[in-house]
């Protein structure tokens, strides 16, 4: 009896050593790896359309923006997040716009890179304020924008008072412009344009001649520019789209006017050399930020956009790509998901962009914006004076 006992004790310790031996004797099943959590960033602009190769541009950039934070690994309070593209066509249309706001506010985006055009960007901010949701812009230049005072709105170029401010005083003080007349398409963006334009000039002391408004859709000028031809202008500000800035400089040309074209932000491209032609030579353009080829992150900006994706850089894919950045910086600054502590994070970022700085004031305007005069010379646009000023 005494032997059988000491056998059994032998085995049981025996069982008990090979138990510790083995790792996974007695050990917790395995926990599953955590999915991550996967946040939407909306895209907003025109996917259709005259304007459909500008829009696919900007939201190329925005993606490249995402993919790149995406590998770089993106985590908020110890957890995985994952950042995708939702994008949606507005056509460049306040109506279709307010829609499309609709349907990412119910798909639950954090932030939206959009919308291209003022008019389109005033009919969606409402929704996207209403909701929580982020929202800026790397091409309205309204200043009707900011002026909603909206916490969680921003956008990456300068607004249109600057800009209007900043063209009239190279009209009057660098080309010396004594007769002045301005057109707008009464849109949001071209009538504010030519609004500070025109306010600049005669602040400058110098009388506008003339100001007359046509409608964003028309091809036809002639009726304001046959009434412009008997005041003899020196220059012609028109505040409104590419395409239109085209046509009336050939409208300009055709009716024999002696009248230098100075158009709006947003001109300088293929669009408006294409409808332009020859007719163009000449015509002025102030842009946002340093020429292309100056811009700090410029370079590897391109190749990175060329590996990725087979279609033309337009000039406002720097501002979509430097939007998603400051959405992607404000969640690691905040250290949140949570739209109003991503918003209140925007509002202290400072970073190098590829544009330049990107900081933003109180209201959501860049603190330190610059811009460039383009000249259309043989038909290639150039860049003729550079500028920094201030958002307002």
């Amino acid at each position: 009896m005494r032997r059988r006992r000491g056998v059994s004790l032998l085995h049981g310790l025996l069982a008990l050593g090979l138990a510790l031996a083995l790792p996974w004797a007695g050990a917790a099943e395995p926990s599953e790896p955590q999915e991550p959590l996967t946040l939407l960033i909306g895209f907003a602009g025109p996917l259709s359309g005259g304007a459909a190769g500008v829009g696919r541009s900007m939201q190329n950039a925005v993606q490249l923006a995402l993919d790149e934070a995406n590998r770089r690994g993106l985590r908020v309070g110890g957890k995985e997040v994952r950042l995708k593209l939702l994008s949606q066509d507005d056509r460049a249309d306040p109506a279709a716009a307010e829609y499309v706001a609709r349907y990412l506010v119910e798909q639950h985006v954090t932030a939206v890179v959009g919308h291209w055009t003022s008019g389109t960007s005033l009919a969606a901010a409402p929704v996207y304020h209403a909701a929580g949701v982020i929202q800026i812009s790397p091409s309205a230049m309204s200043r009707q924008l900011t002026l909603l005072s909206y916490p969680r709105i921003f956008r990456t170029i300068p607004n249109n008072e600057s800009v209007g401010r900043l063209a009239a005083q190279y009209a009057v003080g660098t080309l010396g412009a004594k007769t002045v007349v301005a057109i707008d398409d009464r849109t949001p963006f071209g009538a504010g344009l030519a609004d500070e334009f025109a306010q600049t000039v005669e602040r400058m002391g110098l009388q506008m001649a003339a100001r007359y408004s046509v409608s964003d859709k028309t091809s036809d000028f002639n009726a304001a520019l046959m009434q412009a031809r008997k005041l003899r202008p020196d220059l012609i500000f028109f505040g409104g789209l590419d395409w239109q800035a085209g046509v009336l400089a050939k409208a300009i040309k055709r009716l024999k006017l002696d009248a230098r074209l100075m158009a709006s932000s947003g001109t300088v491209g293929l669009t408006f050399l294409m409808r332009a032609g020859t007719d163009g030579n000449g015509t002025l353009v102030l842009e946002p930020g340093p020429p292309q080829d100056k811009m700090p992150g410029w370079k590897s900006f391109r190749q990175r956009y060329n590996q990725r994706f087979d279609s033309n850089i337009d000039l406002y894919a720097v501002f979509a790509y430097d939007a998603a950045q400051a959405i992607i910086n404000g969640i690691r600054l905040a250290g949140s998901t949570d739209p109003d502590a991503i918003a209140l994070a925007m509002h202290r970022l400072r970073f190098e962009g590829v544009g330049g700085v990107v900081a933003f004031n109180e209201e959501g305007d860049l603190l330190h914006p610059s811009y460039t005069m383009y000249e259309v010379q043989d038909q290639h646009w150039t860049p003729v004076a550079r500028f920094n000023g201030l958002p307002r």
